[in-house]
């Protein structure tokens, strides 16, 4: 595991405080589709290009912070838009 359940509990989204979570295999596969179809973003609406290997997600669940190479990106700014995502439902967090 990337993030272990004690440090997890000791993150908070940087936008708004809340807890995150990590999120779930079906979402960052759902993530590295969109930044490999050029249409993730990030929260100033800049194209997110480079693919995540997992990431933690605020409750409100429209913001993940990716992880890459076991490092953890919790900058408000470059957190993912995953509201926008289509494929319906509220994305799967674990």
């Amino acid at each position: 595991m990337i993030i272990t359940p004690n440090i997890l509990q000791m993150l908070r989204c940087p936008a708004g405080g809340g807890a995150l979570v990590l999120a779930d295999r079906q979402l960052i596969e759902r993530v590295n589709a969109a930044i490999s179809d050029g249409t993730a973003r990030d929260q100033l609406d800049a194209r997110v290009d480079e693919p995540i290997d997992a990431g933690v997600v605020n409750t409100a669940g429209n913001r993940l912070y990716p992880i890459r190479d076991n490092i953890t990106t919790l900058i408000a700014d470059d957190a993912i838009r995953i509201d926008n995502l289509g494929a319906g439902q509220t994305p799967g967090l674990s």
